[in-house]
């Protein structure tokens, strides 16, 4: 049996659909002034009065649900580190020690005082460098990735490049103020969400402090991130503070369904100010997400012709489909089955698959069963079927008239043979007339 892929995007009842939880309508996309995605939903957005710019993002997808001048190019403070740790854990190893170069750190500098000439393994460094942001961290991580400050520079702006974050330059690994350092929410958000993918950095970033075991002695560093520690649901991920910058943080929280969302606000004026609009960009976004099924093995999926029959079997998931969505987020079903059922076929039987997408990434495959048996056709049927009533009728009195012949002709055959076997029987034997007895 040859399975027929569609070419479009079909839903459960031949109609591509969007799926929402119960009794909710999809919002209409918002328009530029609002940045507000299809997510929108029934709780009021934050209103922002105090960051100079932020993004909300999914972190599944990347897709936007709420902004405000997300491509505003800003002093980014502190949080150029994650870009220092993503070519750390890039190009290093856990267990490679690097050499702490000389580095004359300003006092109000975050720091763990690492002396010329520490050696320290790069698993401690990142922790250093991630939750106590400290600049001779990240200045080490740089001479011993790349050679040298410079070398490391070019290639975190090549990193970048490659990203596709096209509003970010650096001038240095550290965060430091400088005209050539910037970036903006959404780059800061799409490298954020790229690096909560892995999990060694998921780890310190969600951690409230770390021991860092090498290096010339033992150091102990906590998350400068004090939401971390206040609030569950708070994954990370970056804090940073300039004159230049303001106060920034790039936030990340994943919810009861397991959905996971990306914040960034920047420019803020205090810490109070930055950690309330992050908790509500956060909690915002958490709340868009709805448990919805996107199957259901009660409803038809599909239908596809019985061969020799004039018949439709109704095709249907094997099983429930559930999926974790926005609100307002369309769920698509792509149907390949067969388009004619070949023989009788046992209820449940496999004769395809229902693939789920949410927008352009498939959450789910289930197969397709016939909902119920399917009947095959006999000889008669495949005639009537193929021919029509009509033909069938024709060819039967064909049939009925060639039998009839042959009848006859069998019949006349037979009398012939009988006849010539009575002539046979009739005749005396040979040499039986006038003869005696022999002595």
């Amino acid at each position: 049996m040859r399975l027929r892929p569609l070419a479009a995007v079909v839903a459960l009842a031949g109609l591509t659909l969007p799926i929402c939880a119960a009794g909710e309508q999809p919002a209409a996309a918002a328009g530029p002034d609002t940045g507000q995605s299809q997510g929108a939903s029934r709780e009021a957005a934050p209103a922002l009065d105090t960051a100079a710019s932020a993004i909300l993002i999914d972190a599944r997808d990347g897709a936007v649900i709420l902004q405000k001048g997300p491509d505003d190019r800003r002093a980014i403070a502190s949080t150029t580190k994650l870009m220092t740790a993503l070519l750390a854990l890039e190009r290093a190893r856990p267990d490679d020690v690097f050499t702490a170069p000389t580095y004359s750190a300003l006092p109000v500098e975050s720091k763990i005082n690492l002396r010329a000439g520490e050696r320290m393994r790069m698993d401690d460094l990142l922790e250093a460098l991630l939750l106590e942001s400290a600049n001779d961290a990240a200045v080490t991580i740089a001479e011993g990735v790349a050679g040298s400050r410079a070398a490391f520079v070019r290639e975190m702006n090549d990193r970048a490049r490659g990203l596709g974050l096209s509003g970010t330059s650096y001038a240095n690994p550290i965060g430091l103020d400088d005209p050539a350092n910037y970036s903006t929410a959404r780059d800061l958000a799409r490298l954020a969400r790229r690096l909560l993918q892995n999990r060694v950095f998921a780890k310190i970033v969600n951690s409230t402090s770390a021991v860092l075991e090498s290096g010339a002695r033992r150091r102990v560093v906590g998350n400068r991130n004090d939401l971390i520690s206040q609030y569950p649901f708070v994954e990370g991920v970056k804090t940073g503070h300039t004159r230049e910058a303001g106060y920034i943080l790039v936030g990340a929280a994943r919810g009861r369904l397991g959905a996971r969302v990306v914040s960034v606000v920047l420019g803020e004026p205090g810490e109070r100010a930055r950690d309330a609009d992050t908790l509500a960009l956060l909690r915002y976004g958490l709340a868009q997400f709805r448990r919805v099924r996107a199957l259901d093995s009660r409803r038809v999926a599909a239908s596809a012709a019985v061969a020799h029959r004039d018949d439709r079997a109704k095709l249907v998931p094997a099983r429930d489909l559930w999926v974790v969505t926005r609100r307002g987020e369309k769920i698509q079903h792509r149907v390949d089955s067969p388009r004619v059922l070949e023989g009788k076929l046992a209820p449940r039987t496999r004769v395809g698959h229902v693939t789920v997408l949410r927008g352009k990434h498939v959450v789910g495959r289930v197969p397709l069963v016939t909902a119920a048996e399917v009947q095959g056709a006999g000889p008669l049927r495949v005639v009537v079927h193929d021919l029509g009533l009509p033909l069938t009728l024709l060819l039967l009195v064909v049939i009925v008239a060639l039998a009839a012949i042959a009848g006859r002709r069998l019949h006349s055959r037979q009398r012939t043979r009988a006849r010539a076997e009575r002539r046979v029987r009739a005749r005396p034997e040979s040499g039986a007339e006038g003869q005696g007895p022999t002595t």
